[in-house]
């Protein structure tokens, strides 16, 4: 029953979450990207995780404006970032991604945005049980998943370096499949122009002889 009822509380909690977005979205050169989420309350709390996973120096500018286009928060050149803001007005909130900055380069993007419900949800009290002993299955439950929270964070970050690890690994890859053919052309040009100076003194010294 215990368990039953710890599974009915943490779907509860779950459920106090009104709408999320997680994407992987390419970046083109000196294009600029913004995407939205609808706040329907004042007071709302809104999360937003970003991450470059590929791309240049894996850095991006972002700004993050809500309705009436007030700044709320914008960085230049940032590789990541994990916030949770409040929304204080009823409206559209916009968080964009600017790669005005490269020229040439493509970044890939991770990002995440939530709008979360502040109530706390209820459990359903059994018949017979104390307030001490739902009082301590609601701390149990809150504090599952905060651990949760700590392991999908633990995750973002993990994925993030192995995605801009083996972006470092093909870029080195590329480099060297590129050194190594200057290097053969290198080395053409120079046994053609060897064999070129040694035919032009045979043919000199055979014409000084006659």
């Amino acid at each position: 029953m215990k368990a039953t009822l710890l599974s009915v509380g943490l779907l509860a909690w779950i459920v106090s979450v009104v709408s999320a977005t997680a994407l992987t979205y390419k970046i083109s050169a000196n294009e600029k990207a913004c995407f939205y989420t609808y706040s329907e309350k004042k007071g709302a709390k809104i999360a937003f995780y970003f991450a470059v996973q590929s791309g240049g120096s894996f850095d991006i500018n972002y700004d993050v404006t809500g309705p009436g286009d007030k700044v709320i928060m914008e960085g230049e050149k940032e590789r990541g970032g994990d916030f949770v803001f409040t929304a204080t007005e009823i409206g559209d909130y916009k968080f964009c991604f600017n790669n005005e900055m490269s020229t040439y380069s493509e970044k890939f993007v991770d990002f995440e945005i939530a709008v979360e419900d502040e109530i706390k949800a209820q459990l359903p009290s059994k018949q017979g049980s104390s307030p001490e002993q739902t009082s301590q299955l609601e701390e149990s439950i809150y504090k599952v998943s905060g651990q949760l929270s700590t392991i999908v964070r633990n995750q973002k970050y993990f994925r993030t370096r192995e995605n801009r690890n083996f972006s470092t690994v093909r870029s080195t890859e590329k480099r060297i499949v590129n050194f190594s053919f200057i290097q053969i052309a290198m080395v053409i040009c120079m046994g053609a122009l060897q064999v070129f100076v040694v035919r032009f003194f045979f043919q000199g010294a055979r014409k000084g002889y006659v």
